[in-house]
């Protein structure tokens, strides 16, 4: 707005008292519509921020469940103020970890760094106890019946999170 000059300021700040404009977080507005979207722009949110675990499965098609908020994955040592509206769950990884397995993706207008399915699915089998057996034996099972699967990337980054030989054990059940 401040390129835009005073008046294009003060219309903004009127549209917030009338209703019309929300304030997300300071210097971040977004209308109704914007708002109402099933995804919003978690860069503007959270710069360097990559869409994980729930979010991302429920977007992989993974699990039927949806998400009660948005789940970011940002580095451990960072600190970030979250709206209070949408909701969002932050997940702090090391530096090691937190960049495996992100892709760009282009969803409802937004570019969003999101977890692939791959990761995804090796991060299910690490949580497997926060989530429960059963939401990730769902996920594996949809992950296998995949014809793009990928079970020597999946592997590779299981090995990555520490969690490989779970994951072998369970694919000796599955396949």
């Amino acid at each position: 707005m401040k390129e835009k000059g005073r008046a294009a300021y003060y219309k903004m700040l009127e549209s917030v008292r009338q209703g019309e404009l929300i304030q997300v977080r300071r210097g971040l507005y977004a209308n109704i519509d914007q708002l109402s979207n099933s995804m919003i722009d978690i860069e503007a949110i959270i710069p360097g921020g990559i869409l994980c675990l729930w979010s991302a499965w429920s977007i992989h098609q993974l699990t039927t469940s949806m998400p009660q908020a948005y789940h970011v994955a940002i580095k451990r040592d960072r600190k970030v103020v979250t709206p209070s509206f949408p909701p969002i769950e932050l997940h702090h990884y090391t530096a090691s970890i937190l960049e495996i397995g992100v892709s760009n993706m282009v969803l409802e207008g937004y570019n969003i760094r999101i977890y692939d399915i791959e990761r995804c699915v090796s991060d299910a089998i690490k949580f497997r106890n926060k989530i429960g057996i059963d939401v990730c034996s769902e996920i594996i099972d949809n992950y296998l019946t995949r014809p793009e699967r990928n079970i020597s990337k999946l592997l590779d980054y299981a090995r990555q999170l520490r969690v490989g030989t779970i994951l072998e054990n369970y694919l000796q059940v599955k396949l």
